[in-house]
């Protein structure tokens, strides 16, 4: 055996002892042992390229897989609010938040998505269960819904400092795991509630009055502004236009066969 043969053999046994430790024994004969035929062609085989024919491929580590990645693995919601419950930039500045993830009928034909959690949302880990969410229960009642007809959510996942509005950093974050909710529920509508919502969800920055004056579309989804429920609690004289805005949604809702 010549010193260069010696030397690829001595690297390949090294490489093949190294795999046994992972994968098993397997044998590995002696230098002194070895037979070549000396008639054979000769044939080049480098230690990287015997690496390469023993290794093993394994996939990549869940966490290290693009975000596009990982929202397409999820086709449960309980497997989207999984993969949230992990995801730091849903987080805003405020510590020690619950993830308010969303709630309702996973196979809803209609879809309500606010703004951000508050308070009370924080604390039971749902959205709308504070003031302006016993207004929204009855606003849904006078449209013959119950709260478990329809999807709830909203464009923030944890609630921010003071209560404050979304910013713009926190609502382009959260979109990806939004849109996600949205394609595994599949509504026939969505109602925005508030500016801030409809603005998000559209990709625009208008006023409110403009948006609610018109129907759009989301994804091929139909889709409709309205007040916040909030916003309603400060300016009683914003109801009868809310009022007006969700007739619209329910005949639309019945007209597209919606269920129930």
């Amino acid at each position: 055996m010549s010193d260069s043969e010696r030397t690829l053999y001595d690297e390949i046994r090294d490489f093949l002892k190294a795999e046994q430790q992972v994968y098993g024994a397997f044998s590995v004969p002696d230098p002194e042992k070895a037979v070549f035929d000396e008639s054979a062609e000769e044939v080049s085989v480098s230690a990287e390229e015997a690496k390469k024919e023993y290794t093993v491929d394994e996939k990549e580590p869940e966490y290290l897989l693009p975000l596009e990645d990982k929202l397409k693995k999820c086709t449960t919601l309980e497997q989207l609010k999984v993969l949230c419950e992990s995801a730091d930039e849903l987080r805003t500045d405020l510590e020690g938040t619950n993830l308010v993830f969303g709630v309702g009928n996973p196979q809803a034909d209609l879809m309500l998505i606010g703004e951000a959690p508050g308070e009370q949302e924080d604390i039971k880990g749902e959205p709308f269960v504070g003031a302006a969410g016993r207004l929204l229960n009855k606003i849904l009642e006078a449209i013959k819904f119950n709260r478990e007809d329809v999807y709830i959510a909203n464009i923030l996942k944890h609630r921010p400092p003071g209560n404050r509005n979304p910013n713009v950093e926190e609502c382009e974050a959260s979109l990806p795991y939004l849109h996600r909710q949205i394609e595994i529920i599949q509504p026939k509508l969505i109602l925005c509630l508030g500016k801030i919502s409809g603005n998000t969800i559209l990709g625009t920055d208008v006023s409110l009055k403009k948006m609610r004056s018109e129907k759009h579309q989301f994804r091929g989804i139909e889709l409709f502004v309205t007040y916040h429920p909030a916003a309603l609690l400060r300016n009683p004289q914003w109801k009868r236009p809310t009022w007006e805005d969700v007739q619209a949604v329910r005949k639309r809702y019945d007209e597209l066969g919606g269920r129930p």
